[in-house]
């Protein structure tokens, strides 16, 4: 069944946040802070692995070379200046507001914080896009469950840090990942090795930028660089009419 994969991530989102908030009040401040510092670095050597697959190659003479390094830098460029035009990290941080008004949680000020960092780091990265593109083009959802394992565990310490907000990254995922399946199955004639691979490549960059965030509490604005892993979509797409 396409989309099962997805189900199951967001089913693991919610149940992750629940028991996170559950043991929030145990955790005192010195290790959520160690636990923040411990995930920010997890998600930037996840990012690193991630992008060093789609920026290096091994040839047959056996010697490390660079590939797609062009299109990092475009993608990212031109995607950046996209999303600050468009300022979406501000449209995301409106979100937070509202639902945080929804919920009355006035009072927790970590709330917009934990929407949109839980949001950024389950949404972003390699097998989000590639497990959810697997889910749409052959009904297998494999990384998708490994991918919830994950998230599992990585919300539930995003909760018992940031509180409740990070629960209602499940709509955005289930969103985000469910269009991406629903899109792979429309397109599945446009979609191939490379373009898969290039997407991966973006999303890790991406993904090893929210771990800057959460470990060094530096502010990169990840959300307005989103709109970069539309680049490698359109190269695809021109080089396909060409």
């Amino acid at each position: 069944m396409k989309g099962l994969g997805t189900i199951v991530n967001v089913a693991a989102v919610i149940a992750g946040s629940g028991i996170g908030l559950l043991i929030k009040n145990g955790l005192r401040q010195r290790f959520q802070d160690i636990l923040m510092q411990a995930c920010g670095v997890a998600t930037i050597f996840i990012g690193i692995g991630g992008a060093l697959t789609g920026l290096l190659k091994i040839t047959p003479q056996g010697v490390l070379e660079t590939q797609n390094t062009m299109l990092l830098v475009f993608s990212l460029v031109l995607g950046s200046l996209l999303g600050e035009a468009l300022n979406i990290e501000l449209h995301m941080e409106h979100l937070g507001d509202t639902l945080k008004a929804l919920v009355n949680a006035k009072k927790d000020t970590q709330f917009v914080n934990g929407f949109v960092t839980a949001t950024l780091v389950i949404c972003i990265g390699a097998m989000a896009i590639v497990g959810s593109i697997q889910d749409g083009l052959t009904g297998d959802y494999t990384m998708l469950l490994a991918k919830s394992l994950l998230d599992f565990v990585i919300v539930m310490v995003f909760a018992s840090t940031l509180g409740i907000g990070v629960m209602f990254a499940a709509i955005p995922l289930g969103v985000y990942q469910g269009g991406i399946t629903l899109g792979a199955s429309l397109i599945s004639g446009y979609m191939n090795e490379t373009l898969i691979s290039n997407l991966s490549c973006i999303g890790s960059v991406l993904i090893f930028c929210v771990g800057v965030n959460l470990a060094f509490k530096k502010m990169i604005k990840v959300g307005n660089m989103l709109p970069a892993i539309l680049v490698p979509i359109a190269y695809n797409f021109l080089s396909f009419l060409h």
